[in-house]
């Protein structure tokens, strides 16, 4: 909430600005922030003459400081700048909730949400209601860093744009690499035990069975392993979080059936473009069925149904794992003793890689930041805002920064070729990188491009060695053309998803939990597929699909325009 101070200047405003006008709906006539304010850029230039103060919600994990501006990203800010940001900090698991009652109370709201965390079904249900603000114009007028990422990359604001044509929050993006190529392509990344093959004298499985027989292998020889590896506790064959993002083991089962295995929301577009749920295909059903036979065999960790990041982590570091799922092994355990397991042959000899879905455009969130409808100055809010699209500081956003004397830093100040500053990252030695990332990062709006590598900083090693990693590993058997985009949807088809996702996700994912761990997937299959379609299976992916030829045929019109500029 804001303070007494804060508060004050608040009602001051009130009454004293006359740009102010009247909230479109559900307002009850509350004065609402100015959409298209016309104050000169200079009086928004930094640093200010006067200091300044605005007012923001965010999150932080429970693990880091809960006052953001103990944080030296900040500190730096406030003396770049001269404003001076009245924060308000939930801890990260309780974000949420506590997100959407601070929401609630319409008459004393923040002037932003810099971690917003919105879905786009929040993003235009808080438009809807006149609690958020559409910020076009703002971005047009006061924020030439995000500019120059729209222009460079017109996709990013067609995706920031909702279907009644505002744009109403400001995105996250994080580019490293494209396409197939790009880091985000693969998210549950299995990393499978060298040492202990070395030890066992095994090679790297190349099919579900040599898996198998490899798991069996780490099973049986457990004491052996427990002696010559330095393993503290019992040998776990197998362990992951089911239905939990990258920590789920979907990716075994690519090979199955039509090759589409799993993905962390269920869909896959084949390559005749046609929108399909992962979770009601044979192939599916297939793979499911032998990762409960592993679990039949004892070749699976019993806690991977049940457990929490914490205990997952805790069980890798004490070198436990043979096979592990997760994004980067150094949360996990280590570098050294971990490969990335390729992609897996099924019975049929096919070999494929599903990608992740919205991965076609690296990272992106479209909803991470938002202005309210009190915001008392949103001139001075969306140049502050633009800040973070700095090069050097959406660098610094997203990871960490340097120069924190007593603990480690992501970087150092250093120069690149042409004598500018750039970022290099340190060497973090036993450090965990999300630990150290999480205590001094910010998040929030940004933007890091492909470009800004050895000009505005280094790749990050972890990055690297995963990217690199990724490519030699997985690249040439990633078939699959389309991955489905990140694409905006009306309110009412959103409001439609949200209930289809409720009920058919919530279902796939606990009959898949129950079937691996105790089976009986052939024998409830045709069922489920029935009850699929009662839950409205065949409207959601008519849904879906619907934006998705949306979007390909926006992205032709795109092409189309860019060939005719390039002509003339």
């Amino acid at each position: 909430m804001m303070n007494k101070k804060i508060r004050k200047l608040a009602a001051l405003c009130v009454s004293a600005v006359s740009v102010l006008s009247l909230a479109g709906c559900g307002g009850g006539g509350h004065q609402a922030a100015d959409v298209d304010p016309d104050t000169p850029v200079s009086q928004v230039a930094f640093p200010l003459e006067e200091q300044a103060e605005l007012s923001f919600i965010t999150s932080a994990p429970a693990t880091s400081t809960q006052d953001p501006n103990e944080r030296m990203i900040f500190k730096r800010l406030e003396e770049q700048t001269n404003v001076h940001i009245d924060w308000t900090c939930f801890v990260a698991d309780q974000f949420a909730d506590k997100k959407n009652l601070a929401l609630a109370q319409f008459g004393n709201l923040p002037d932003g949400l810099f971690n917003a965390g919105m879905s786009d079904y929040d993003l235009l249900r808080y438009a809807k209601q006149g609690i958020i603000i559409p910020l076009e114009n703002l971005i047009d007028k006061y924020m030439p860093n995000l500019q120059a990422v729209f222009e460079k990359y017109p996709e990013y604001r067609t995706m920031c744009t909702a279907p009644d044509g505002h744009i109403y929050s400001f995105p996250w993006i994080e580019q490293l690499g494209e396409g197939k190529e790009a880091i985000q392509a693969i998210g549950d990344i299995p990393y499978i035990n060298k040492k202990w093959m070395d030890c066992l004298g095994l090679d790297i499985p190349t099919t579900v069975d040599e898996l198998e027989q490899v798991l069996i292998a780490f099973r049986d020889n457990a004491d052996k392993i427990q002696e010559e590896c330095g393993v503290e506790g019992d040998v776990i064959p197998m362990s992951f979080i089911i239905n939990n993002g990258d920590q789920d083991p979907a990716i075994l089962i690519n090979g199955f059936g039509e090759g589409y295995g799993d993905t962390a929301d269920h869909f896959a577009v084949t390559d005749e473009g046609e929108v399909i749920y992962t979770a009601v295909q044979e192939g599916y059903k297939e793979g499911i069925a032998w990762l409960h036979k592993l679990v039949e065999e004892d070749l699976v960790d019993p806690e991977a149904f049940t457990q929490e990041w914490s205990t997952y982590v805790a069980k890798g570091k004490n070198h436990r794992y043979g096979l592990c799922f997760t994004w980067d092994i150094a949360n996990i355990d280590n570098y050294d003793d971990y490969v990335m397991l390729p992609a897996l042959a099924g019975p049929d000899g096919l070999v494929n890689i599903t990608r992740q879905n919205n991965s076609e455009t690296s990272g992106f969130d479209r909803g991470r930041c938002v202005l309210t409808t009190s915001c008392r100055d949103t001139a001075l809010a969306a140049a502050w805002i633009d800040q973070m699209y700095a090069p050097l500081q959406s660098v610094q956003n997203n990871w960490g920064t340097y120069g924190e004397e007593g603990k480690p830093n992501i970087f150092e100040m250093s120069i690149n070729s042409e004598g500018g500053e750039m970022l290099k990252h340190e060497d973090l030695g036993d450090n965990s990188p999300v630990e150290v990332r999480e205590s001094q990062s910010v998040n929030g709006p940004l933007a890091v491009l492909n470009d800004y590598y050895d000009v505005y900083v280094t790749q990050p090693d972890d990055a690297k060695w995963r990217l690199d990693n990724m490519h030699e590993t997985y690249l040439e058997d990633m078939h699959s053309q389309y991955v489905y985009p990140n694409v905006f949807m009306s309110i009412d088809d959103t409001n439609k998803v949200s209930q289809y996702d409720t009920d058919i996700k919530k279902y796939a994912e606990q009959k898949k939990a129950d079937w691996i761990l105790n089976g009986g997937i052939e024998e409830e299959w045709d069922s489920y597929l029935e009850k699929m379609e009662d839950y409205g299976l065949s409207d959601y992916l008519a849904i879906k699909q619907k934006y998705f030829d949306q979007y390909q045929e926006s992205l032709t019109q795109e092409n189309t325009a860019a060939t005719q500029d390039t002509q003339s």
